[in-house]
């Protein structure tokens, strides 16, 4: 979203105070007053997005939120009633501390988990457990390697739920390619930490193309960082995770309220 930072001439949150008080009996909403097509939209963010997708009233008062696709990532922009305002940062809803952003985010790039092949992945856990989720991970992330502590902690606290580790080495890590290739030639969970634990691992017994069609579905799947977790409905969430906040995610009565 950084690339459409020339469009932002304000960042706050409430345009209209007044709008978020009800209105009286008879009297009209405000957004019974405004309204913004997705032409109109294309309009205002031309130039800073590739394509606007749908426009719909917020529960923000006095905004509208706009669900844009940009280099083949999909979020939403609010835009405010008077068209002269874009907002870009995450909004976090105080009674409850939700990031609706991130929220709203993840339904816009929901995948189907059906179309991921997982013969490649590693499994951490029980492979007769009825909840799996498909992790993304690049064996030279930094986060990665905390992350793949925390699910085995989840593991540990919940055995109905397991990991399919998939690789995607990120070009900013020159010898992750080959170290993802290796591991998955051996199919080897313990190749995999001990590579974390910083101990040598021995090169590829095998000429594997698994690597390179992991990086092109990630890619079409629009998600370009890691660690990144795929849930069972599709939902992807990205960056590092504690072990509490993906049983939560995961609906797991081992969480820790």
């Amino acid at each position: 979203m950084k690339r459409i930072l020339p469009l932002v001439v304000l960042s706050f949150l409430f345009a209209f105070p007044a709008a978020a008080f009800p209105p009286e009996a008879g009297q009209k909403r405000c957004i019974d007053c405004h309204s913004l097509s997705v032409q109109e939209a294309s309009t205002l963010l031309k130039g800073g997005v590739d394509r606007v997708l749908a426009v719909s009233h917020t529960e923000i008062p006095g905004m509208w939120v706009v669900e844009v696709e940009k280099d083949r990532q999909k979020f939403p922009l609010y835009v405010d009633y008077s068209k002269q305002y874009v907002f870009t940062g995450n909004i976090i809803r105080l009674k409850d501390h939700q990031n609706i952003t991130a929220q709203h985010a993840a339904e816009m790039n929901r995948v189907d988990v059906s179309k991921i092949p997982v013969d490649d992945a590693l499994i951490l856990g029980r492979k007769e457990a009825r909840t799996k989720v498909i992790v993304i991970t690049d064996p030279d992330c930094p986060f990665c390697k905390r992350l793949h502590d925390e699910l085995k902690e989840v593991v540990r606290r919940d055995p109905q739920i397991a990991f399919l580790i998939k690789f995607y080495p990120l070009k900013i890590h020159p010898n992750a390619y080959e170290i993802s290739k290796s591991i998955v030639c051996a199919r080897s969970m313990e190749m995999l930490e001990a590579h974390f634990a910083g101990k040598p691992i021995p090169p590829a017994t095998c000429d594997t193309r698994a690597i390179d069609e992991n990086i092109a579905l990630v890619q079409r799947l629009g998600i370009t960082a890691t660690p990144a977790l795929i849930l069972p409905d599709g939902l992807v969430q990205p960056g590092f995770r504690s072990a509490d906040e993906i049983l939560r995610l995961l609906g797991s009565r081992a969480a820790r309220q």
